[in-house]
């Protein structure tokens, strides 16, 4: 079957959750018709995605990327034998596509090897449909996403790849500035919340981390956070606290990796009446 455009009527003339009142254009490309039918079903209903494109093998999608324009590609990791070589060719085909993987379970080798190829989201196959909903707008909006176990195993190699020193990078001398700025980003702040700490815009912060990013060799928050937890570069640097009219703050450990914008991260609901939930995959329906 070849890809086909999939115009979606019910999305017609309605905007992006990202204020820019376009949609997020998606290509779905998976082994499997039903699928494919049933995230289309689950597309249909938002205001903000359209599927622009489905492919169910590897040379249907890379004609697809090349031909429909899209914002994300959901792509199974078993259209091939080396997904990972696929993602990294497929980004060389279209640099500004980004890339979410679904695989068949959780595997740790294939996540890291996805991770550093430049997947831009990693999820197993039974993502519930919410989700992959979540996932799909925070890639769109320039977010990785990875869940919980997959953070824990990213922390892991960095730190192995760290602790070897032909790995190791040349140490950096930050500005106070710039080390305050990442002391918030490795306590899991939003821009918005770094701004009102240290007293200056949103737009300041962001130049300041693209500084900073140049200086590190890093790509985004999630490469930086773990970078200066790994390397202790923001050690002993406090974050001053939020202005008395502002709402407080209670970073964990998860969020100072995760939650502040580095990357998207999920963990199995607990059921509110106590039952335990069913482990058995889902599919979007």
């Amino acid at each position: 079957m070849a890809s086909t455009s999939l115009g979606m009527a019910e999305n017609h003339g309605l905007h992006g959750s990202n204020g820019t009142g376009q949609f997020i254009r998606v290509i779905l490309a998976d082994t499997q018709a039903i699928f494919r039918a049933g995230l289309r079903k689950v597309f249909a209903l938002e205001d903000d995605i359209r599927v622009v494109g489905q492919a169910e093998t590897l040379p249907q999608t890379q004609s697809a990327v090349m031909k429909f324009s899209a914002d994300v590609l959901i792509f199974e990791s078993a259209l091939t034998p080396n997904p990972v070589e696929a993602v990294a060719e497929l980004l060389r085909q279209a640099p500004q596509l980004r890339i979410v993987v679904v695989t068949p379970t959780a595997d740790e080798q294939l996540t890291l090897e996805l991770f550093r190829r430049g997947a831009h989201g990693i999820v197993s196959r039974e993502v519930e449909p919410e989700l992959m909903l979540e996932c799909l707008r925070k890639v769109a909006a320039g977010e990785p996403w990875l869940e919980s176990q997959a953070v824990h195993w990213v922390m892991e190699a960095f730190r192995g790849h760290n602790l070897r020193p032909s790995g190791a990078r040349p140490k950096v001398q930050l500005t106070p500035k710039e080390a305050l700025i990442v002391s918030c980003v490795t306590q899991g702040m939003k821009n918005k919340e770094i701004a009102a700490r240290v007293g200056t815009t949103e737009q300041v912060v962001k130049n300041y981390l693209r500084k900073v990013y140049d200086k590190l060799g890093v790509a985004d928050r999630l490469e930086l956070a773990l970078y200066c937890l790994s390397h202790h570069v923001v050690d002993g640097v406090k974050p001053p606290p939020m202005p008395a009219d502002s709402a407080p703050h209670a970073p964990n450990a998860a969020a100072a990796i995760a939650a502040a914008g580095a990357v998207s991260v999920h963990s199995p609901a607990t059921p509110s009446n106590g039952e335990t939930s069913s482990s058995s995959p889902k599919k979007p329906s």
